[in-house]
C-alpha cells in the first residue's frame, strides 16, 4: 500500500479544517459548535464501544456521520479505563472526555475532574441485573409470512439519500414474540440507545414513587432553584413538567440549530437539571405546550431528591423497574453530577424494550405484582390540554385523534426517540412493536409498517 507523504497529509488536514470552518462561518457560533461536536463524539464513541459493543467504523459512519465536523475530531480510545477523548485534529483544542461507569453509562465530564467523578459515582450494586432474560418470552411458530414482509419494509433501503438504517425490530403479540429481525452486526444481545424513549421510563419511575405515596404530581415541584414563593416558577407542578406544559423556555433542536438548549445541556453542562431549571419562563405555566428534554431531567433530579440516599437512588431503576421486568441488559446513563439522564441515555436490547411495552399493556402489573399504580397508564396516556392535536400525554406520545397514524386505533401510544427509536403499544390490538435504528432525518416508514403489522395479525 502506498504511504502518503507528510506534506500530503498536512495539506489534506488543512483542507479538511478549512472546509469545516467554512461551514461553521456560514452557520455562525462555530466555536460553540466545535465544543458541542467534541462532546457528542466522545460520548457517542464511549457508549458505542463500551456499552453497546458496536464497531468503531460503524459509529463513525452512522452514529456520528451525519455531520462532516466529526471527521475533524479524532478520538483517543483508552480501553483499559473505558475512556474516550476527542479534540480538534488531535491538538487538545475543544477537548472532551467521556468515561463509562458500569450501570451509570458513558459520562461526559464536561470539564469535571475525572478522578472526582469516578470517586463519587460508584456502580450500582444491582447492576448487572440478576434475572432470567428469557422469562415470559416465547416465539410464535410457524413464522407469519405477512409479518416477515412488514419486516422487509422496515429494513429495505428505499429512500435514496436518507437511509433508514434500521437496526432491530421486535413485534410482540400478548406475551410472545411474533417476529423479530436485526441488521448485520446487531444481535438480540446488542444494547441500543433509547434517546427520548427514556422519558417514558422516567414516567414509570415517577409512577412507582406515586404508588408509594412519596410524590404528588399535582403539587408544586420540589425544585431548589424555585423555592422562593415569589419566584414565577414556584407553582410549576410535576404534572406540568411531565406534560411539557411548564412554560419554561427551552429550545429543542439537534441539527438545524446546533447551539440549542438541548445540545448545550447534553454536551456542555455537568448538571442537566440545573441547566434546565435556570431557564426563564416563556409563558405562564399550563398555557402552552413546548417539547423539552430539560423538563425531564428536572423530573429525574426530583426522583433523586425524593429518594435521598445516593446508593438507593443509583439502584432504584434496576431494583424497582428493570429487575422485575427481566430487563437484564438495561443500563441508564447519568450526567457528571450523578443524576440519571431521564431524557435520553438508556441502553437496552430490543427485547428488553419490548418488556416495558408489555408492562404498559397490563396496566402496570407484572407477574401479578403491581409496579405502577392503578390507573397510572391511563393518566400517562390522557391527552395534554395544551397540545391541540391531543398527541401527547405525560412523557408519552399518543394517537388519540389518529392524526399521527390514521390506520391505527386511537389507543395506540408510544415512546419516541431521536433517529427513529420507538416502542409502540396498543391495548385494543394487544401488540407491542419496538423499532431501533439510526435514521438521520424524517420518518423511517413507521405508518406503513404498523399498518402492515396490523393486517398481518388480522386485527
Amino acid at each position: 500500500m502506498k504511504r502518503l507523504s507528510l506534506r500530503t497529509m498536512v495539506w489534506s488536514g488543512l483542507a479538511l479544517l478549512l472546509a469545516g470552518f467554512a461551514g461553521f462561518v456560514v452557520q455562525g457560533q462555530y466555536f460553540e459548535q466545535l465544543q458541542l461536536a467534541s462532546g457528542f463524539k466522545a460520548k457517542t464513541l464511549a457508549a458505542g464501544l463500551f456499552i453497546q459493543g458496536l464497531d468503531l467504523q460503524r459509529l463513525e459512519d452512522e452514529d456520528s456521520g451525519f455531520n462532516g465536523l466529526f471527521r475533524l475530531l479524532p478520538a483517543t480510545i483508552d480501553e483499559a479505563h473505558q475512556r474516550v477523548t476527542t479534540s480538534l485534529l488531535g491538538t487538545g483544542w475543544f477537548q472532551a472526555t467521556a468515561i463509562r461507569i458500569p450501570g451509570l453509562g458513558a459520562v461526559l465530564l464536561a470539564g469535571a475532574d475525572e478522578e472526582t467523578v469516578r470517586g463519587a459515582l460508584r456502580a450500582p450494586t444491582a447492576f448487572p441485573i440478576d434475572s432470567d432474560p428469557k422469562r415470559g418470552r416465547v416465539a410464535l411458530t410457524p413464522p407469519n409470512p405477512a409479518l416477515e414482509k412488514a419486516l422487509d419494509l422496515a429494513f429495505t433501503e428505499d429512500t435514496p439519500g436518507n437511509p433508514k438504517r434500521t437496526r432491530a425490530v421486535v413485534v410482540l403479540v400478548g406475551d410472545k414474540i411474533a417476529a423479530e429481525r436485526y441488521a448485520p452486526g446487531i444481535t438480540a444481545d446488542t444494547r441500543l440507545l433509547s434517546w427520548s424513549m427514556a422519558k417514558s421510563f422516567t414516567n414509570a419511575l415517577v409512577g412507582i414513587l406515586v404508588r408509594e405515596g412519596r410524590l404528588d404530581i399535582l403539587a408544586p415541584a420540589a425544585v431548589p432553584e424555585w423555592n422562593q414563593a415569589t419566584d414565577p416558577h414556584h407553582g410549576i407542578t410535576l404534572d406540568q413538567l411531565m406534560r411539557m406544559s411548564s412554560g419554561l423556555s427551552f429550545f429543542e433542536d439537534y441539527t438545524e440549530h446546533p447551539v440549542s438548549d438541548v445540545n448545550q445541556m447534553l454536551f456542555l453542562d455537568q448538571d442537566f437539571a440545573h441547566f434546565a431549571a435556570t431557564r426563564p419562563l416563556a409563558a405562564p405555566p399550563d398555557t402552552v405546550w413546548n417539547y423539552s428534554s430539560g423538563t425531564t431531567n428536572i423530573v429525574s433530579r426530583i426522583i433523586r431528591q425524593t429518594l435521598g440516599d445516593e446508593e438507593v437512588y443509583r439502584n432504584f431503576p434496576y431494583r424497582e423497574l428493570f429487575g422485575p421486568l427481566g430487563m437484564v441488559s438495561a443500563e441508564w446513563g447519568v450526567d457528571a453530577s450523578g443524576t440519571f439522564v431521564g431524557s435520553s441515555y438508556l441502553y437496552a436490547t430490543a427485547r428488553d424494550y419490548a418488556q416495558f411495552g408489555r408492562l404498559l399493556l397490563s396496566d402496570g402489573v407484572w407477574n401479578g405484582h403491581r409496579i405502577l399504580p392503578e390507573g397510572w397508564v391511563k393518566y400517562s396516556t390522557t391527552p395534554t390540554r395544551t397540545k391541540p392535536d391531543g398527541g401527547y400525554g405525560a412523557f408519552f406520545w399518543l394517537n388519540t385523534k389518529r392524526a399521527a397514524y390514521p390506520d391505527l386505533p386511537a389507543d395506540l401510544s408510544y415512546a419516541d426517540g431521536h433517529n427513529g427509536q420507538e416502542i409502540f403499544f396498543c391495548p385494543s390490538l394487544d401488540f407491542v412493536v419496538v423499532r431501533l435504528g439510526m435514521t438521520w432525518e424524517g420518518d423511517w416508514g413507521s405508518g406503513r409498517f404498523l399498518s402492515m403489522v396490523r393486517k398481518a395479525l388480522n386485527k
